[in-house]
């Protein structure tokens, strides 16, 4: 199977709103966390005492890619910062957590498997050639002690062995040696097989465990990709049979799988943690590239513009830990938690809602998807993600301006100063294509030769579709976009200091408190939407993009029990209570307040 390969942040550049998208993570929470929360700006991974284990290495996979990306010289020398005191660190036989010697069979080395990632992606984007060996002293340190019994993988690590394969590839194409993959065996062998949890996935228990912890899930439908050639076994497709499973039992109409913290079921009020978003997200570029299945690259584009911004804020210093589909308030719950697993603050945006996870691993959502735009192989350059950036490599410069998804419309110009073949995947809704002005179908392909300059405009049109969803409800999308009815609020802004956490404007937290209607259920949904042009925050929640007009009649509702700011789980009556109205849908990613899944009133 032959494997795309992606660009650097050197040749990869994001352009229009998806550069300002990204320059809002950059002045936000992301951005900053070094200057304001402990357990990265005093962590032990830099001599500090605050937290020593994923944290850091969690905001590095995001904040490196992010800093290299922009060009931004003050984060490109803070991110050094941290990675030379991590590889200063390390020890004389290359172990690289800040763990004392006696304490590393106690120790989760998740963090071994996740800080080799963040070095892999170090040295792609600084091209420091001090990584490499880095890399390699740490998981050659990693399998001598594996391999003596010193250590073992348990919790954590057991769970998630998968991700090491991104520093073991890594190192197999540079030396070749035996070691790399009898660890790789080592990791599979001590890791989980989830074949054995599939029946747990099916009846959600407010319970935690591992076997059902949303992260471990969407982290593991990449396993087989990653994996298979370093183990010599045949690749089978296997991410179909698992993600079948997650999604009949445990699905969101936003993409995601429902885990609030563990599977949650159907429920249109159970909630989807904002980790698990991004790593879905970078499970479905590592499938698409290993596999060209263009069903990864439409599930990772769903993800970026519906579930990913639905989770921040307007200005990305606040985020959810959960969001829900149906989220009528983003309001403390008032005694017994709504969720299976989380708290009753999970939902609220702020710094730290409920684990601090989330607030150090959702930025590598953006920078990712950003390097997943572009791949090549064999002479191929593939536009993956028709979104707006540059591609400026020795052999061919590309550059896409468009407003997509909430247009149409590209234009790609190419400059080829070496023969290449240029292929453009058209999304499988694209109706009416138009190749510069004339009607075409399915994927585009154009082979430019040397010298060659070429401007290519593609269009194409995309319908409304009814997504039938659990309960005899409904969610409206069109394309890529997710509509949703949004709900006016105001917010109420909490300051203050928990376990020595503080929270302070601009990184404090919020209740969202709803000041208008959302008892309705779908009449009709108009089939145009209105283009209102992209502001300076792309997925603005008072100035959306683009919008869908929708007659809605009002219904008796009601609330789920015990609660009166959370909607029922599903409408007490379907009977309309008052005249139909029309009504302006918003992109889920916009409409921070929500009702998404609506029953069919006649």
């Amino acid at each position: 199977m032959s494997t795309w390969n992606f660009f650097t942040s050197k040749e990869l550049k994001p352009a229009g709103w998806l550069k300002r998208q990204l320059e809002i993570q950059a002045e936000g929470l992301c951005g900053n966390l070094d200057k304001v929360w402990r357990d990265v700006r005093d962590s032990a991974w830099i001599g500090g005492n605050a937290d020593g284990w994923e944290r850091v290495p969690y905001w590095l996979d995001g904040f490196i890619p992010m800093a290299y990306l922009l060009e931004n010289e003050d984060m490109i020398a803070r991110a050094k910062k941290y990675m030379d005191a991590i590889m200063a660190s390390q020890c004389e036989d290359g172990w690289i957590c800040p763990c004392d010697v006696e304490k590393r069979p106690k120790y989760d080395t998740w963090t071994v498997l996740l800080i080799a990632k963040v070095l892999v992606v170090y040295y792609d984007c600084s091209g420091d050639e001090r990584v490499p060996d880095v890399i390699y002293r740490t998981m050659k340190n990693f399998y001598d002690l594996l391999s003596a019994g010193t250590i073992k993988l348990f919790d954590w690590g057991k769970y998630r062995w998968f991700e090491g394969f991104i520093a073991l590839s890594f190192l197999w194409e540079r030396h070749g040696e035996d070691w790399i993959k009898k660890l790789a065996r080592i990791l599979k062998d001590q890791g989980m097989d989830y074949h054995t949890a599939e029946h747990l996935w099916k009846t959600p228990l407010n319970k935690w465990t591992f076997d059902t912890h949303i992260v471990n899930l969407a982290m593991m439908l990449k396993y087989e990709a990653v994996s298979h050639e370093l183990l010599g076994e045949e690749y089978t497709d296997d991410v179909r049979n698992l993600l079948g499973i997650l999604e009949q039992y445990n699905s969101m109409p936003a993409g995601t799988i429902a885990g609030d913290e563990c599977l949650a079921g159907l429920s249109p009020i159970h909630g989807a943690e904002l980790c698990s978003v991004v790593e879905l997200m970078y499970a479905y570029e590592l499938l698409y590239a290993h596999t060209g299945d263009r069903e990864w690259a439409e599930r990772l584009e769903f993800l970026a513009f519906n579930a990913l911004p639905a989770a921040n804020s307007d200005d990305m210093w606040t985020h959810q830990y959960d969001q829900m589909s149906n989220q009528i308030a983003c309001i403390r719950f008032p005694g017994k938690t709504l969720f299976r697993t989380n708290g009753s603050e999970a939902h609220l945006f702020g710094l730290e809602p409920e684990f601090g996870c989330c607030t150090a691993n959702f930025g590598q959502g953006w920078p990712k998807f950003i390097l997943s735009a572009f791949l090549h192989k064999d002479g191929v350059v593939e536009s993956t993600l028709p979104v707006p950036c540059k591609l400026t490599t020795p052999d061919h410069t590309i550059t896409v301006e468009t407003e997509y998804p909430f247009r149409n419309r590209m234009v790609y110009t190419l400059e080829a100063k070496k023969a290449f073949t240029f292929r453009i995947r058209i999304p499988s809704f694209a109706k009416n294509l138009t190749v510069d002005g004339k009607p075409a179908e399915g994927d585009q392909s154009f082979a430019l030769s040397a010298g060659e300059t070429r401007v290519i405009t593609l269009a194409f049109e995309t319908e409304v579709e009814w997504m039938a969803r659990p309960y005899d409800l409904y969610a409206v999308k069109k394309g890529s976009l997710l509509f949703a009815l949004p709900i006016p609020y105001e917010t109420n802004m909490r300051e203050y200091e928990r376990n020595g956490v503080e929270r302070k404007f601009p990184y404090c937290d919020y209740e969202y408190i709803p000041k208008g209607e959302w008892s309705f259920g779908y009449t009709a949904v108009e089939k145009e939407t209105a283009f209102k042009g992209v502001s300076e925050i792309p997925f603005s929640s008072k100035e959306p993009p683009v919008t869908l007009q929708a007659t809605v009649t009002p219904i008796a509702w009601g609330f789920e029990d015990g609660y009166d700011t959370v909607c029922a789980k599903v409408p007490e009556s379907r009977t309309p209570v008052g005249e139909a109205r029309t009504v302006t849908l918003y992109p889920y990613g916009c409409a921070k307040l929500r009702m998404t899944e609506l029953p069919m009133v006649k």
